[in-house]
């Protein structure tokens, strides 16, 4: 799919053309409002990002352009505003998504494969392993059929081992995946949320599937 990305940092939109662009998608962007409504209205993409805070015209003004002229348009939302008011807003100008700032990766790639769904890919956005199921756009996680109360961030640790079972991930991977541009390579968060994501994980008689490696990182393990 054809995927315009209009965010005026460098980093972020970076991040998010290298994530999509592994995903499959052909991906282009656009550094202001003016030249990002100026594509998304001539050329033929199939979604758009689009940043709320931009040079040259703000993302409201050109998300009303793009849905006066091309109504059925998916355009996904990217602020630092993370009131309800603020969601609100984006949502009744016409935003077909909204994803506050930070955000992970997996939670951003599922919205937009939310939204470019095919029938074939109607479960794309579950992910499910060791009795875990977890559903990336409802924000629900289940083990064993028993409902656990995530975080924001320790649910999106927990999205990035389901999507790596039986697979030795370091802290490094973790940290670039999870808290992808916005992290500090020295930090021990990794570890830090590990260990919050193993408490609640556990149930009577089912220890976390989660092992530390030493001197690698760690392991979803699948295995019984």
């Amino acid at each position: 799919m054809r995927i315009l990305v209009v965010e005026d940092e460098t980093a972020i939109a970076d991040f998010i053309q290298r994530g999509l662009q592994a995903e499959g998608h052909a991906v282009s962007c656009a550094a202001d409002g003016l030249e990002g409504e100026r594509r998304a209205l001539a050329e033929d993409v199939d979604l758009v990002v689009l940043d709320v805070m931009l040079p040259g015209k703000d993302g409201l003004g050109v998300l009303q352009a793009i849905r006066r002229e091309k109504p059925e348009l998916p355009v996904v939302m990217l602020s630092a505003r993370a009131t309800v008011d603020d969601r609100v807003a984006g949502l009744d100008g016409g935003a077909t998504d909204y994803v506050t700032k930070p955000f992970s990766f997996d939670e951003l790639a599922a919205r937009v494969r939310a939204h470019l769904r095919t029938p074939r890919q109607s479960n794309a956005t579950t992910l499910s392993a060791a009795g875990i199921d977890l559903d990336l756009l409802g924000r629900k996680v289940t083990r064993d059929g028993v409902e656990l109360r995530l975080s924001a961030r320790e649910f999106d640790l927990l999205a990035y081992f389901l999507r790596h079972p039986d697979q030795a991930l370091s802290r490094q991977q973790i940290l670039s995946a999870v808290w992808g541009y916005d992290f500090d390579p020295g930090t021990n968060v990794v570890e830090v949320y590990v260990r919050y994501l193993r408490r609640k994980l556990e149930l009577p008689g089912r220890p976390a599937p989660i092992d530390t490696l030493r001197s690698v990182g760690y392991r979803l393990t699948t295995r019984p």
